[in-house]
């Protein structure tokens, strides 16, 4: 089936009250959206890096009491899983949808990727002035990619928890996330300038950059 966009009843499901009630309304409304935008993805990025990539959609498995509070699918270069690697995200808050690059806190080689971007500040700070950058995968909060400085890719490098994630947000109320041949074109064309960060990511990970 084709994406046909997000609905409003999307960002409703975390109003929704209680674990077992949201997540049955996550898996009911959203993630049957993110198996269409995962699968979009996944063509697109192994298209474009020559390599096979996987799809992955958050369980939230390890919750017990507390309703998550945002959803996500991630695509990965590894078929068992994608917090230790480098890997692309799209998600949903109940205010807006997200497409970052995301380098969270359980990523291997964290330092060695960290002090790759440092050395290549330059080119990040060249993405597209509609980019934003995050600290945290559990916050809400992002900035505008105008206001990153190196003393946060240091942190990213320094700080065990830290975390970097670059990209896109969509408010809910952005028309083009509710048209889904308009968000898939966005989301290509928000990943694209993000892939040779990937790579750099990458190569790092594997020794490959000084």
């Amino acid at each position: 089936m084709t994406f046909k966009g997000f609905e409003k009843v999307d960002f409703d499901t975390f109003y929704i009250e209680g674990l077992e009630e949201r997540m049955e309304a996550i898996q009911t409304r959203i993630q049957p959206k993110f198996q269409q935008i995962g699968n979009e993805l996944v063509d697109f990025l192994a298209a474009q890096l020559g390599n096979e990539m996987f799809l992955h959609i958050a369980k939230h498995a390890r919750r017990t009491v507390n309703p998550p509070q945002d959803t996500w699918l991630a695509v990965a270069d590894n078929k068992r899983g994608y917090k230790k690697h480098p890997h692309f995200q799209v998600g949903v808050f109940d205010d807006h949808v997200f497409i970052w690059l995301a380098l969270i806190y359980e990523l291997d080689h964290k330092s060695k990727i960290a002090q790759t971007y440092l050395n290549h500040f330059d080119q990040l700070k060249q993405l597209p002035k509609s980019f934003m950058y995050s600290l945290d995968h559990t916050k809400k909060d992002a900035k505008p990619l105008l206001d990153l400085d190196k003393k946060d890719v240091e942190r990213f490098r320094d700080v065990k928890k830290a975390e970097f994630l670059i990209g896109k947000h969509f408010a809910k109320h952005d028309e083009r996330i509710y048209d889904g041949n308009i968000f898939i074109e966005e989301l290509k064309s928000t990943v694209h300038p993000l892939i040779p960060f990937y790579k750099l990511a990458l190569q790092s990970k594997t020794n490959y950059t000084k």
